[in-house]
């Protein structure tokens, strides 16, 4: 990763576990400066300890990403630094249910953290960005952001945003000298993945994803890891026509079934 270009500071948001922790270690291998921001103090001071014997300068943040003074709060980490990468990571959904039935509170947090979120820091951290003419945005992405699925309305909602928005500002910020990816991960083996109980036998490491990400900062606007089954999927549920039968036939299934599920894209893939 250049360090001349993306450099000094790398600020992770959802930085403690999973890709965000990944990124942390690659990027601290290149000598980036980091700032961590997560929900638990525990991981993220752990990861920081880890990664400062390593040689690694950090500084770590707990904020509620849902909150909405969470930007006022990092910056008040960040405001005597240079960020030149924002990695933006958090947006996992622990709930699912029919949008009229969940509370308002569940539906608001989704949409706090992945749309007003990364509209938010890809603003102030970009705006310093284009003013220096070099730095990096990456938005965690998922490919439901290709097709709204029953019980995750506001889940797939927000993940179609956060794409759509990427190659918008991607568009705007290349000729200013800032690249911007969307980072589109599929089933990935992640701490928060298996703590609601899914099957991660199957899933990407989240080290494959962080490293994908980091390679093809400057291939957006849209990167879709390499995992078997992913490509081949993002083409199926993209499709233009018949939309009604797409996606009653291609709604994200239920938990225990997303092993089975990544079991099917990856033989659908390999051509079986």
């Amino acid at each position: 990763m250049d360090l001349q270009k993306y450099g000094p500071w790398a600020l992770i948001i959802g930085g403690s576990e999973g890709v965000g922790a990944a990124f942390a270690q690659l990027l601290a291998a290149d000598g980036f400066k980091l700032v961590l921001v997560a929900r638990k103090q525990g991981p993220l001071d752990e990861l920081a300890a880890e990664l400062r014997g390593q040689g690694a300068e950090v500084r770590v943040l707990s904020a509620d990403l849902a909150q909405p003074d969470v930007l006022a709060q990092v910056r008040g980490v960040t405001d005597d630094i240079e960020v030149g990468l924002l990695v933006y990571n958090a947006g996992a959904n622990n709930t699912r249910g029919l949008f009229v039935e969940l509370p308002e509170e569940v539906t608001g947090s989704v949409l706090a953290i992945t749309v007003l979120g990364q509209a938010n820091f890809a603003r102030h951290y970009g705006a310093l960005m284009v003013k220096r003419g070099r730095g990096g945005i990456i938005l965690g992405g998922s490919l439901s952001s290709y097709l709204g699925s029953p019980t995750l309305a506001t889940y797939t909602g927000a993940k179609a945003f956060s794409r759509i928005f990427s190659e918008a500002l991607w568009a705007e910020c290349a000729p200013l000298g800032v690249d911007v990816l969307h980072l589109n991960i599929g089933f990935t083996a992640t701490p928060a993945m298996a703590r609601l109980g899914m099957p991660v036998d199957l899933a990407e490491p989240p080290e494959t994803v962080a490293r994908e990400g980091l390679e093809n900062i400057a291939n957006g606007p849209v990167w879709i890891v390499s995992t078997p089954g992913n490509l081949e999927r993002a083409r199926l549920i993209s499709a233009v026509d018949n939309r009604a039968e797409i996606v009653r036939s291609n709604a994200i299934p239920p938990r225990d079934k997303t092993a089975e599920a990544a079991r099917e894209h990856q033989r659908l893939a390999a051509g079986d």
